[in-house]
């Protein structure tokens, strides 16, 4: 942590000295002042932790320049006076200043105050970072919009977690937002500013895992390096490699490690949040992933509620992306029909809020040809003659294509056919669940 900054404020040559030597032999930053109105200009321009000022000082006293300190900054103000007694103490913190010490002053007592007042303050500017922080994340309204018990647990314990240092586990199904709460333990942490770094470890080959996370000497740049100070994200953590694993728990617990071809060990400094299903602990029972890996991992828990057990927040959702969707592109707000809260209502939404997304997308896009319904939007009977097709539909229908045809040329062996594929088993069941495949109707079109 940076060396907290006080502004002292005195008319008195010998007192500012000896102030200045006071505090800066604890390692404070001193800015000094020879008048009130010195010390006012001094706050914008020096942002300071906290401010000792006399109070009897010529044209200004202290009195009046904490009245006008609160009217310009948040700063706690401590006053002190040879002529001090309570009346004026009284009065003093009436108006806002921190505390009032009476001269001579045992400075043991005055650094304790002081400890305590920048501490306060501090305190008070995490506070409204954070709510400032919050303000700007427009991508976690998709994980915070609602009123249920179960998301307002969610955002609760991201407004408890992000503050720590302590790894993160985040469980929930596919689509339930696992990825924005960790972007929003980051960005409302104290380490905003430092890099966020995603790494889907489903998406890597096993092969090169290790590489891509640590580097070689060749390319020394890994995702570890990458995220040093901030935040490595390990999103699909059970297909992490389990030859791999004992080497990120090293890391993790040592914070160091050792690029791929070199014998030099690397520092660094991050926090780890991971995000898995509730499978995970399956997976330790049949010791693909390491036990002592993930309680390393999951020192804190986030469980995100998959959007049929919050089902109460299900039209509202709806209705905020339909109206955000609206303004992107640029189209009249659709009104919804009891025909279209009934469709709502009563779906189970296995894809959850990201399936929710889609749906409110395509039932806006309907616009555009006359409309449509939030029924026909849920069960993609959507066609070219109704509206253009989107990119993102345009690929989707490709990727059904390339996904059905690996499932029916395996005959159904969904190892085989994610190999075939490239990627992980976990991720091939996520596509079949998002495109909205029907397996058993696919080997029976082969048959």
């Amino acid at each position: 942590m940076t060396p907290a900054r006080v502004l002292v404020i005195d008319d008195d040559h010998q007192m500012r000295v000896s102030l200045e030597h006071l505090l800066g032999s604890v390692n404070y930053d001193v800015i000094v002042a020879k008048s009130a109105q010195e010390g006012l200009e001094a706050i914008p321009a020096n942002a300071p932790d906290a401010i000792i000022s006399d109070v009897r000082m010529p044209e200004m006293d202290g009195l009046e320049f904490q009245l006008k300190a609160r009217e310009i900054s948040r700063v706690p103000v401590i006053l002190i006076s040879a002529h001090g007694d309570i009346p004026m103490a009284v009065n003093a913190l009436q108006n806002g200043a921190y505390s009032f010490v009476e001269k001579p002053f045992d400075p043991r007592r005055l650094l304790g105050i002081l400890k305590n007042a920048i501490r306060l303050k501090r305190l008070e500017d995490n506070t409204i970072a954070l709510q400032d922080r919050l303000a700007e994340l427009t991508d976690l309204e998709r994980i915070l919009i609602g009123n249920s018990d179960q998301i307002g647990v969610v955002r609760d314990l991201i407004f408890d977690f992000a503050v720590s240092k302590a790894n993160v586990l985040i469980l929930g199904e596919t689509g339930t937002g696992k990825e924005l709460v960790a972007r929003a333990l980051h960005d409302l942490g104290v380490s905003a500013a430092a890099p966020f770094v995603a790494v889907n470890c489903a998406a890597i080959p096993p092969e090169r895992f290790e590489e891509t996370v640590f580097g070689t000497a060749q390319n020394p740049r890994g995702l570890m390096q990458q995220a040093d100070g901030g935040t490595l994200f390990l999103d699909e953590l059970s297909s992490m490699p389990m030859e791999t694993q004992a080497k990120i728990l090293r890391a993790i617990e040592a914070k160091e490690f050792q690029r791929i071809g070199e014998t030099e060990l690397q520092s660094v400094d991050l926090r780890v949040i991971s995000a898995a299903s509730d499978q995970i602990e399956q997976r330790v029972a049949e010791k693909t992933f390491r036990e002592d890996l993930l309680f390393r991992l999951n020192t804190l828990v986030i469980e995100l509620p998959n959007l049929a057990e919050r089902a109460d927040d299900v039209l509202l959702l709806a209705r905020h992306y339909i109206q955000r969707l609206s303004q992107l592109y640029e189209l009249p707000t659709p009104q919804l029909t009891n025909d279209d809260v009934s469709a709502l209502m009563s779906h189970d939404w296995p894809g959850n809020v990201r399936e929710l997304q889609n749906v409110s997308e395509r039932f806006v896009l309907a616009q555009r040809r006359g409309g449509g319904s939030i029924r026909v939007a849920i069960t993609k009977q959507t066609s070219p003659q109704h509206f253009p097709i989107t990119l993102r539909e345009a690929v989707a229908a490709f990727e059904r294509e390339v996904v059905s045809r690996a499932i029916q040329d395996k005959n159904g062996r969904m190892d085989d056919a994610a190999a075939s594929l490239g990627i992980g088993r976990r991720t091939l069941n996520e596509k079949i669940v998002k495109l909205g495949l029907d397996k058993d109707a696919l080997l029976a079109g082969t048959s």
